[in-house]
């Protein structure tokens, strides 16, 4: 047990940085990520009308988000919901960024390696989504039942 919750540790830990040092730019230098967002944002706005017109606001937030939950995921703080939170930001910026369909050749090869590892750590952030610490709850309901155990024992011995 030890050794799996060691690895997901280092697992959780080591895919926080690129979210962190990623939404750090976008929050503090959105620059070409604003231009590159605008097509994909316009479209999210057809499907949610309530998001602002004000692009960089966007990126910024989204680069926000990313900081927040990268930062919370590192340090274990409700990893499940900060993976999930980095999902939710990674698909936009994955479509936004790394549009290698629109592209020609050799830009689409670069742009198709880089929606691959936006990929990979997708599948990464579902992981931690996915995994709920079993052997904790399992350790608790042992240690309840070992409790009432000890109780019905101390009072047969009582009676006795």
């Amino acid at each position: 047990m030890l050794g799996s919750s060691l690895l997901r540790t280092v697992g959780r830990m080591s895919t926080a940085p690129i979210f962190i040092l990623g939404g750090y730019a976008a929050l503090t230098k959105p620059g070409g990520r604003v231009q590159l967002a605008a097509p994909t944002l316009d479209k999210l706005r057809e499907l949610i009308p309530v998001l602002p017109d004000d692009n960089e606001l966007l990126v910024r937030i989204n680069g926000g988000i990313q900081l927040a939950a990268g930062t919370t995921l590192l340090l274990g703080i409700k990893p499940r919901l900060s993976a999930l939170a980095l999902a939710g930001s990674l698909i936009p910026t994955t479509i936004a960024g790394h549009a290698f369909w629109e592209q020609d050749e050799p830009e689409a090869s670069a742009q198709r390696l880089q929606f691959s590892k936006n990929l990979a750590a997708l599948g990464g952030l579902m992981l931690i989504v996915g995994t709920d610490d079993t052997h904790k709850a399992i350790e608790r309901a042992a240690d309840k039942a070992a409790r009432k155990a000890e109780k019905r024992a101390f009072r047969e011995a009582k009676r006795a």
